[in-house]
């Protein structure tokens, strides 16, 4: 298997499985697949999740910061929900269930992502002036998952839906798809179109 999915922070990961573990979490879940799935749950698929904060414009180096770990929960068949888990001062510890589009849209990423020739580092890269979120798959698969920027010759697949003129599960080099994202969301007269005033 060519991805070398980076471990997820021990307290993460029991913070979830604590969560799955309570009836009261998951019937408060505002997820109705996961209130209404048979037989045991299971977080599986740990992916850091970093944010998008400087795209590179004027020649500098994009930018991210490790924002959460994504854990993709799967009952017997398929992944119904995710769960989100945030950084604390006591450190990491279970934010949310959500469910919807990119759900499904993760888990083919990742299968197609299994099936490259190229062994890759699996994260999340979310840039939210697009609403947009993309599997990012790291070259340096030993490197520290919680850290680093996109490198050029990285991949970043396109998750559905995809912005307009952006195809979701194509796989486009950072230094490709970069510049496509900084020229949609560099600073105007004022705020972006459908972006919270």
């Amino acid at each position: 298997m060519p991805l070398h999915v980076p471990p997820a922070p021990a307290p993460a990961l029991r913070s979830v499985l604590a969560a799955l573990g309570s009836p009261t979490a998951v019937r408060e879940a505002r997820t109705p697949a996961l209130r209404s799935a048979q037989g045991p749950l299971s977080p599986e698929h740990p992916l850091p999740v970093h944010v998008l904060d400087r795209t590179g414009s004027s020649g500098l180096a994009p930018t991210t910061r490790l924002a959460a770990w994504r854990f993709l929960i799967r009952s017997t068949e398929r992944c119904v929900a995710a769960a989100d888990t945030m950084l604390t001062p006591d450190g990491w510890a279970f934010s949310h269930f959500f469910e919807g589009p990119y759900i499904a849209s993760t888990e083919l990423a990742l299968r197609q992502a299994e099936a490259a020739a190229t062994p890759y580092q699996p994260r999340l890269l979310s840039i939210p002036e697009l609403y947009m979120l993309a599997l990012w798959l790291h070259e340096d698969t030993e490197a520290d998952a919680s850290l680093g920027s996109p490198a050029p010759a990285d991949l970043l697949v396109p998750l559905a839906p995809a912005p307009p003129g952006i195809a979701a599960h194509r796989p486009h080099r950072v230094a490709d798809l970069l510049p496509v994202i900084t020229t949609r969301i560099a600073p105007g007269p004022g705020p972006l179109l459908g972006s919270p005033a």
